[in-house]
């Protein structure tokens, strides 16, 4: 799904975004001057873009996030999954650990995560 797909400075807007939200936009595009050397129409195309994807809306001047950056980034490792494993978290799981093996700590969270789904 193009939604989860952002670019290198589209994640980093998004970012900024969901650390100042909700901000007016014209704060926005003042504070895109100074970290990322934008000018003001620039800041506004990138709004657009991310707004048409349905990650935050401009109300009035006012910019505030329509999912959180925890479901966006939850929503991202979704559609990886699915595009690169078929959609299935074990062979997801197989591949990562071939090149790093889980410590006790990750292995006993991982199991607390699967009792947890049992119990639901």
């Amino acid at each position: 799904m193009e939604k989860y797909k952002l670019g290198e400075m589209e994640q980093k807007f998004a970012d900024l975004i969901w650390e100042k939200e909700p901000i007016k936009s014209g704060e926005l595009a003042e504070l895109c001057v100074h970290a990322f050397d934008w000018k003001r129409t620039t800041t506004y195309t990138m709004l657009k873009r991310l707004c048409d994807r349905q990650i935050f809306k401009n109300d009035n001047g006012t910019v505030v996030a329509l999912m959180s950056k925890e479901d966006f980034l939850s929503g991202q490792g979704h559609v990886f999954i699915e595009e690169t494993f078929g959609g299935s978290l074990p062979k997801f799981l197989t591949t990562f650990t071939r090149r790093k093996k889980l410590n006790s700590k990750e292995i006993e969270e991982i199991q607390r995560m699967i009792d947890e789904f049992k119990e639901s």
